[in-house]
């Protein structure tokens, strides 16, 4: 039979009187706690005249070494059940709650319209685990179109100490960039980031500022080679634009530049508010162009009704640079996925909360487009869409 001293082991469990020599000598530790605590029928031991357990013969330990480690065994079990209940509520006090993240989010139109747009932002976020009224809060400001607005509505966001901002387009971007240098933002669908001053670089943009471009200047060009082979025969196009719009500099110079190449005249109208479509509609009555070039600008999207009418009643094949545009009533629209480019937006406001700085985050740009018809429109303005560029449709709308 195997013995083994548990004097130490006692020891150091609680102050205890040493057990004899003769005890130790006889004493044996077993490892299952079963057989340890289990009730054993007493016996005496004649030749040193002490109690014992006995248990199948083979265990043999004092039974005062035995009640001893049941009495601290209860007191240790009494502890692991009382104290949590103690101390879960101190602890919960303690502690801090979970922290409540504050997104700003500047639009440059309307909720309404721009709801195709949070939408996936919202989403996006959802995926990466926040859930609104829990952990994060969107604090939403709308310019409405009116670029004017813009400087004020910042302002907002700023005194309600958001942590981050997500804007779209290039004007609310760098209304954000002349407010603050400390609080994060994260463009989406902004032109040419460089060009307009918002940042110098798009794999190190430095600073407080990241996000995803459309890089919409470089796209006039192609809408304009879209709307000739639409069109074979097109030499005359009315193209409106945005001289508040930093990017439609840019924009309106590639769009010059490759109206020259194709030897298609470019009337170009400046459109700062709703108050100046009036004048530019007026314009093309009396020049009476071929067709209507509407880049990607907020004024725009916000006016597209009043576009797609003032369209279809000159018999106007158009191409923009929104989808929401053919949806109200235009011909064509060549561009990036708006919604997607939001709800990737979602991935740099999470990675800016969980601690990255935004300068160390490439600004993405988009890798697939997507060309939207009419085909309602096209049959109104009696057009046969040609095979070839109806092979590179993605998306009808009847």
């Amino acid at each position: 039979m195997r013995r083994i001293s548990f004097e130490r082991s006692f020891r150091e469990l609680s102050p205890m009187p040493a057990l004899e020599e003769t005890d130790q000598q006889r004493c044996c530790w077993l490892h299952s706690s079963r057989r340890l605590f289990a009730a054993a029928p007493r016996k005496r031991n004649a030749d040193r005249g002490q109690d014992y357990n006995d248990t199948d013969g083979w265990l043999q330990i004092p039974a005062r070494a035995v009640n001893r480690v049941r009495e601290i065994v209860r007191i240790w079990l009494c502890s692991a059940v009382i104290i949590p209940f103690v101390l879960t509520p101190l602890l919960a006090e303690a502690q801090p709650a979970g922290k409540v993240h504050r997104i700003g989010f500047l639009g440059s139109s309307t909720p309404t319209l721009e709801a195709n747009l949070v939408g996936p932002f919202r989403q996006g976020l959802r995926e990466l685990g926040y859930v609104e009224g829990q952990n994060v809060l969107i604090e939403y400001r709308w310019a409405e179109g009116k670029y004017e607005r813009l400087a004020a509505l910042v302002a907002e966001l700023l005194a309600s100490n958001v942590d981050v901002i997500v804007t779209a387009g290039t004007p609310a971007s760098l209304a954000v960039k002349k407010a603050t240098t400390s609080v994060p933002l994260v463009m989406v669908a902004v032109g040419d980031p460089i060009a307009s001053g918002l940042v110098p670089s798009l794999r190190r943009p430095e600073g407080n500022i990241t996000g995803l471009t459309s890089m919409g200047d470089e796209l006039e060009g192609k809408r304009l080679e879209l709307l000739r082979d639409l069109l074979p025969s097109i030499s005359h196009v009315a193209a409106l634009t945005n001289s508040g719009n930093a990017s439609m500099k840019k924009a309106v110079e590639v769009l010059l530049a490759v109206g020259a190449a194709l030897k298609i005249k470019i009337l170009v109208l400046d459109v700062r508010s709703a108050d100046q479509l009036d004048k530019a509609f007026a314009v093309m009555r009396e020049k009476k162009p071929d067709g209507l070039l509407v880049p990607a600008d907020r004024v725009f999207l916000t006016n597209r009704a009043r576009i797609a009418e003032f369209a279809a009643q000159q018999q106007l094949p158009s191409i923009h640079g929104y989808r929401e545009l053919v949806e109200a009533g235009g011909l064509l629209s060549y561009a990036p996925s708006y919604a997607g480019m939001h709800r990737r937006a979602a991935y740099y406001v999470d990675r800016i909360l969980k601690g990255t700085k935004p300068g160390d985050l490439p600004i993405e740009r988009p890798t697939t487009f997507d060309l939207v018809i009419n085909m309602k429109t096209a049959k109104a303005l009696r057009l046969t869409i040609p095979p070839t560029l109806l092979l590179r449709v993605d998306q009808v709308i009847e």
